[in-house]
């Protein structure tokens, strides 16, 4: 489909040109194209989250470049544009509610936007079927509960049309079924032809991206598909990253005999392995 956002030689250093300047990327290499699913995988400290902030020009190069659209983020006057094409959504959805009623949260983004009052409201109605928020579109959106604030705060993203959403640790502090709901709006989405970049620590969410780039202390330590990434057991210990649990418990299988095929990285693939391997030949 093409390249959405090019990320060239990408540097960057908190409090550059002082005494406490801390590199936190270096000389990154990326890009995500329209309509695919990539993961950012890394321990705390990796660079996971400066890398997303620099994706929509939250943050700018210290050096290196990023482009969205053939346009660099180092161009001010495209920056409105950009954050429109690629929205972010952040761990804590309270930092980025700026009114006290849900359905005016979703209108928020387009309306400042310039969109004109009739498309303006259709959008809004149009994000809260398919984000099911309905029913809370008059609350206060910090009287929701967790999962709902995070739906809410992909709901404000999607009411300006991105061509990207941006994921950084959304579901870290979510319930489980809370989590569940997210992913399955965000993998519905990725369906209908949404690009995601999803920042996370949990590595069953990984196993539903396209690719996956795993950063160690501002570096790019690995990439490739999920089945490649999750291949390297050895690197990925060095790392001290896990497996997706589904892969772990294959590992722990094979390790006692199991007869299981490589690369079973879900619960659905495992299951099936098993129920295979059991049936008589």
């Amino acid at each position: 489909m093409g390249a959405l956002i090019r990320v060239q030689n990408l540097s960057y250093t908190y409090n550059a040109d002082t005494p406490e300047a801390v590199p936190a990327l270096r000389a990154i290499e990326l890009q995500v194209d329209a309509g695919e699913y990539l993961a950012v995988v890394g321990h705390n400290g990796s660079g996971k989250s400066t890398l997303a902030k620099c994706l929509n020009g939250l943050l700018l190069p210290t050096s290196g470049d990023v482009w969205v659209e053939e346009r660099n983020t180092r161009e001010a006057e495209a920056r409105v544009a950009m954050r429109a094409t690629v929205g972010m959504v952040f761990q804590n959805p309270d930092n980025q509610f700026v009114t006290t009623v849900a359905r005016e949260e979703v209108a928020f983004g387009p309306e400042n936007l310039g969109v004109p009052g009739a498309e303006l409201r259709a959008r809004v109605e149009q994000v809260l079927r398919d984000t099911g928020l309905q029913a809370l579109a008059e609350r206060n959106p910090r009287t929701l509960s967790a999962g709902e604030k995070a739906r809410l705060a992909i709901a404000a993203i999607l009411a300006m049309r991105p061509r990207c959403l941006v994921l950084d640790e959304s579901t870290a502090m979510l319930a489980p079924r809370a989590r569940q709901e997210v992913l399955e709006l965000v993998q519905g989405l990725h369906a209908g032809g949404l690009a995601v970049v999803a920042i996370t620590h949990a590595m069953d969410e990984v196993t539903a991206a396209q690719r996956v780039l795993v950063l160690e202390r501002g570096e790019v330590a690995l990439r490739g598909t999920p089945r490649e990434v999750f291949a390297q057991r050895e690197r990925l210990a060095e790392l001290a990253l896990d497996l997706p649990p589904a892969a772990a418990i294959a590992q722990g299988l094979e390790r006692r005999g199991a007869p299981l095929p490589e690369g079973l990285l879900t619960p659905e693939a495992l299951v099936a392995a098993l129920l295979d391997a059991g049936r008589p030949t």
